[in-house]
């Protein structure tokens, strides 16, 4: 599956994790992300993605400070592999500090990366099905500070409201068939009555 075209996707934007420190960054929104380069210790210090824009990399600027002893390259066979899962770690490095994101594991439609960094505080996972991440922002300062992601359906063909419109749908049908509704038209339940005779 391709995550497809950019101008013809309706993209959701999913608040970052983690803390206020640093300043905000937003890399916008691609076509998909072929390389996530990290630079971590005790926490990430660093990100850095190179997304793919209609069959064209790009590189976007680096998020965080210079420290950092190790590097991770997560390399993604785009266009048939794509990102699906983030989940990490918040905590702060010092006492008394903000939150930073302290350790990330990335998982595609094929595979997982991680984790880097060290697991420790707070965690949290954002996972996706039926669409894919083709999108980073955050805060970032010495440190990286916070992530959040922008998704994209994976076909042309509605996008995510509309995916999650139908679950919605399929659901108010179970119900209210188990309700004792008769007929349901367009997500609007019809009561029939019963005549006693």
């Amino acid at each position: 599956m391709e995550v497809g075209k950019r101008q013809n996707r309706k993209l959701i934007k999913i608040d970052a994790h983690g803390g206020h420190g640093g300043t905000f960054w937003d890399d916008g929104a691609f076509t998909g992300i072929r390389e996530i380069t990290l630079v971590y210790d005790h926490c990430i210090d660093s990100i850095r993605i190179e997304y793919d824009l209609n069959g064209k990399p790009v590189l976007a600027e680096k998020h965080g400070g210079a420290g950092g002893q190790l590097i991770a390259h997560v390399k993604l066979q785009y266009p048939d592999e794509f990102l699906t899962m983030v989940s990490g770690y918040l905590s702060p490095v010092v006492r008394g500090g903000t939150p930073v994101v302290r350790c990330l594991t990335f998982k595609s439609n094929k595979r997982s990366w991680g984790p880097y960094g060290v697991e420790q505080g707070t965690p949290f996972s954002f996972s996706m099905d039926g669409g894919a991440i083709v999108g980073f922002h955050g805060r970032s300062g010495w440190y990286l500070d916070s992530i959040g992601f922008r998704l994209a359906p994976l076909h042309n063909r509605g996008g995510l409201q509309d995916m999650f419109r139908q679950k919605l749908r399929s659901f108010g049908a179970l119900a209210s068939r188990t309700l004792g509704y008769n007929d349901v038209e367009e997500g609007n339940p019809v009561r029939t009555a019963k005549v006693s005779g």
